[in-house]
């Protein structure tokens, strides 16, 4: 297999809070699913993120819990690095956005764009709460869009319409906090030109016609006619220092979260490479021609990686209007792929933890199984439109799929062989259905690596199952149980391929279940561990509390293709795959949720 350098970029997570099961299912496990299945296939992965930590957000917070902002941070990096690992997310490194790299890296970004002409001063309005006299976030700001007459505009965009808007356009604008009118002073801002890169990214965009999920790219070609100088500053004392003489050591200036936060992509690569011991490592996935840079969020931050990020990558390379030079790093790629989820509801309602309409990654996993969350965000997620999770669905497709169809077929082939031969046979003559179901288990290698290569997580598990299904079928048909007495021999060979069908598709699962596959691994005699899984080690900077960071050693004997089976591998009785959940589930969960 040819190898290539895949950059894997989920989004960051914001530090506010324990992760849900509707942000993971649209950021987190598809870009997983993505890794796991390119490190099979023999490619070099690279997947980085972090907990994005600034903004007035988390300085909000902090204040309503008695804290300081680094303190909320610090408490709720550690919790969504817990939840993360829980879901067995096989992250490089998985960092966050106030280390001292970050800080660094983020500052020769802005000082390349500087140079370059793309970044500018000046005065304009800005939003004040009135009761504590800080800056208003953009996103703090609800009000009548003055375009389309939308009541819930937010003070960045108007999610009715797309259009980009200016908190002072709001009609009616109101603070999302505590409901009070902002005021609207004069204050010196840094602005990106947006405007620069109308061109260079509309060639860019063009050129992902057909390549890209057509719900991003027609929502990124759409923004391109209004493209606004977006500021990147703001009144704030917790953030990164603006870089540059007279500004970097004042305390009520700093550069504003969503500029910070898309660059963590770059600053935990290179600090991915410090951690490795060559410091030039991450070169070869940002700046390689061949390399691909893949992006993972809900639809909510479509245009931060389809039209700012990209605009501050080639802005930095010297690629927009006014040209320029490449800043100190080099010139930067952009992404090849922007892949957007829609999003999750919650038994038809929208995921809201202050109305406990939500549950919790941890929750979670301390009652049910972290595959069978896996499958069904695999199967039935927001991965073209928005769906809906509910407990019924869950409980039937747990039982129905995982346990009744892949479960059993693990338990009955690996059981009976166990039972009547105590190790996997050796084949004899193949006949023609032998073959045929081989070959249609070997072909699924190329269809389902093409849907998870092209980030079509749902066809992909759909076409795996159905290769479980067929080889469900072919055991039933050649009925191994009636020729023991009869014809031994042929009892082998049904059992042969039989456990193959098995093995591949455990194999072909992997990506999905990494844990449930490496059970299957171990049951067929397999040795070591057979999926790569993250670990937390904790690290620190000088002076500063310890964090954690999620990193692992993902090499492993998982490869994309068919492992032949060892004949005399000694087989023991299996234990089940998946639990079983009872039909009470239903009810006690909705309970949680309110009884509704």
């Amino acid at each position: 297999m040819s190898s290539r350098h895949i950059l894997t970029a989920p989004a960051w997570p914001y530090a506010n809070g324990p992760r849900h099961i509707g942000h993971v299912s649209g950021f987190g496990l598809p870009a997983d699913m993505f890794s796991r299945y390119h490190r099979m296939a023999g490619n070099k992965v690279l997947m980085v993120s972090g907990t994005d930590e600034h903004g007035t957000p988390i300085q909000v917070q902090a204040d309503r819990e008695g804290m300081t902002p680094r303190q909320l941070a610090d408490r709720y990096n550690r919790v969504i690095a817990g939840d993360l690992l829980g879901l067995d997310m096989s992250y490089d490194l998985f960092t966050r956005t106030i280390t001292r790299n970050h800080y660094a890296v983020t500052q020769q970004i802005f000082t390349g764009l500087y140079d370059n002409g793309y970044i500018f001063a000046r005065t304009t309005k800005g939003a004040i709460s009135p009761s504590t006299g800080r800056t208003l976030p953009d996103r703090y700001i609800e009000g009548t869009c003055p375009i389309c007459g939308f009541e819930n505009a937010r003070g960045d965009q108007c999610d009715n319409c797309g259009n980009q808007l200016d908190p002072v356009d709001l009609l009616e604008p109101r603070s999302k906090i505590n409901g009070e009118s902002p005021l609207f002073v004069d204050t010196e801002q840094f602005f990106l030109d947006l405007p620069a890169f109308t061109d260079a990214l509309g060639s860019w965009l063009q050129s992902k016609s057909g390549k890209w999920r057509p719900n991003v790219l027609k929502f990124s070609l759409n923004l391109l006619g209004d493209l606004q100088p977006r500021a990147i500053t703001r009144d704030l004392d917790w953030g990164v220092p603006v870089p540059l003489d007279g500004w970097r050591d004042r305390p009520d200036k700093r550069i504003y979260v969503w500029f910070d936060a898309v660059i963590g992509y770059l600053s935990a690569s290179i600090e991915w490479a410090r951690r490795s011991g060559d410091a030039d490592a991450w070169r070869a996935w940002w700046q390689s021609p061949d390399a691909q840079a893949h992006y993972f969020m809900g639809k909510d931050n479509i245009v931060f990686h389809s039209e700012i990020w990209p605009a501050m990558l080639l802005g930095y390379s010297g690629r927009g209007s006014r040209d320029g030079k490449p800043g100190s790093l080099g010139a930067l790629s952009l992404p090849t792929d922007v892949v957007s989820s829609e999003f999750l509801t919650m038994e038809g309602r929208k995921f809201s933890s202050s109305r406990n309409i939500v549950i919790y990654v941890r929750d979670f996993l301390e009652r049910y199984d972290v595959d069978a969350l896996r499958y069904y965000v695999a199967v039935a997620g927001p991965e073209s439109q928005d769906t809906d999770f509910t407990w019924s669905e869950f409980v039937r497709r747990n039982n129905d799929e995982l346990v009744a169809t892949w479960g059993n077929l693990v338990n009955r082939a690996v059981s009976f062989a166990a039972k009547n031969i105590g190790e996997i046979p050796a084949a004899g003559e193949l006949t023609a259905a032998d073959h045929q179901i081989l070959e249609r288990s070997r072909a699924a290698f190329g269809t389902i690596g093409g849907e998870l290569a092209g980030s079509h997580f749902k066809a992909g598990i759909t076409e795996a199952m159905r290769t479980v299904a067929e080889a469900n079928k072919y055991m039933s048909e050649q009925a191994p149980w009636k020729l023991r007495q009869s014809d031994p021999e042929r009892m082998r060979t049904v059992l042969a391929v039989v456990l193959q069908l098995v093995d591949d598709a455990k194999t072909l699962l992997t990506p999905f279940l990494p844990r449930s596959s490496a059970k299957v691994h171990q049951m067929l005699g397999g040795e070591g561990a057979w999926a790569g899984q993250p670990r937390i080690e904790e690290v620190g900077e000088d002076g500063d509390p310890t964090y954690p960071v999620i990193t692992g050693d993902y090499t492993s004997p998982a490869r994309w293709e068919r492992i032949a089976l060892r004949p005399g591998t000694p087989l023991a009785p299996p234990t089940p795959l998946f639990a079983k959940l009872d039909q009470s589930v239903v009810d006690t969960e909705l309970r949680r949720l309110g009884g509704e």
